[in-house]
């Protein structure tokens, strides 16, 4: 026996004392690295491979061969089938995450950053939410047919499709046909219902216990690189008329819930000059509050203690979610 065939039936016994689940992986590469140690002359390479869906993990070993090119050498200790090919045929081979008990596929997860990407939240983050919420629904009423209008016309709107023709477009540019579209909409449904019924079933109980967040306060201030300063509500007022918005200082006057407020201007009284503060972004704000009224019950302010809480209540499920991509 040549030492070369020696090396192969000694790499052979290595990948099949290797542990098979994830969480021996760093043993299974130590190991591997100490018989790499042993012949430096084939330059030995451990590739490892998380199985789809699963926490069983393959190896692959690559050797140099002696005269010249790579071998790579395999050793599946159960149906002697390679993991690539029997990857290929897994059940979660075609799906990019699992999130609990709901499995998204690669084309699921391009519609969703195609059609409900939020803008102020990172994709992995979202796709995770929209799993959330439809493990949320679960088994719901039907929808009536106006909801589903409702729904349809709405997405339509938002997307700037004012038409039949552009409606037809888009849904040829996202691969659907007339039967998958009306379910795509019927699944938005579901989920702006369940969260609709969610944040008006959470409003009262977070607007009892948070009411200082939603104090309608006016108030005014200026953000930029240069520092503002003002002695007085006056000072400041005098000096924003002259500063105007020159995309290196902004002057911003609005009435916002104190919860949306600049952090600074939170909680400081009428009349109070605030600044100027660095932002932790970089920049200055100087400013102050005009006018404070205290939260009510009314049905705008409800209508946000629903939207702060529903937020709050999908932050604690995706904290606790077991999430798994599929993608190593």
């Amino acid at each position: 026996m040549t030492d070369f065939a020696k090396v192969l039936e000694s790499g052979v016994s290595l990948l099949r004392a290797l542990p098979r689940r994830s969480v021996g992986v760093s043993d299974a590469r130590r190991t591997a690295g100490e018989w790499a140690a042993r012949h430096p002359e084939i330059r030995a390479r451990l590739v490892v491979d998380r199985r789809p869906g699963t926490p069983v993990v393959d190896y692959d070993l690559l050797l140099d061969h002696p005269d010249g090119g790579t071998v790579a050498l395999t050793a599946p200790p159960e149906d002697g089938v390679p993991w690539l090919i029997d990857h290929s045929t897994h059940w979660a081979a075609g799906y990019l995450v699992s999130v609990n008990d709901v499995d998204v596929t690669v084309p699921q997860a391009l519609t969703m950053l195609r059609s409900l990407s939020r803008g102020d939240s990172s994709p992995y983050r979202e796709i995770i939410d929209q799993c959330l919420l439809v493990e949320a629904t679960g088994e719901t009423e039907p929808l009536s047919a106006a909801d589903l209008q409702a729904t349809a016309d709405e997405f339509r709107r938002g997307r700037g499709l004012h038409d039949r023709e552009s409606t037809l477009v888009w849904m040829a540019e996202a691969g659907m046909s007339g039967e998958q579209f009306e379910a795509y909409i019927t699944e938005i449904a579901q989920r702006r219902r369940f969260r609709r019924d969610r944040e008006a079933e959470l409003a009262p109980g977070h607007l009892a216990a948070n009411p200082g967040d939603f104090a309608r306060v006016r108030a005014v201030w200026v953000t930029g690189e240069e520092k503002v300063t003002a002695g007085t509500v006056s000072d400041l007022l005098t000096g924003l008329a002259s500063l105007g918005d020159t995309g290196e200082v902004t002057a911003t006057f609005a009435t916002r819930w104190e919860a949306d407020l600049p952090a600074p201007l939170r909680g400081t009284p009428p009349g109070g000059i605030v600044g100027p503060v660095e932002l932790p972004d970089g920049g200055f704000l100087t400013g102050t509050v005009l006018h404070r009224s205290p939260a009510t019950d009314d049905r705008e302010t409800l209508a946000a203690a629903g939207r702060a809480a529903f937020t709050g209540w999908l932050a604690e499920r995706r904290a606790a979610a077991t999430v798994e991509w599929h993608w190593s």
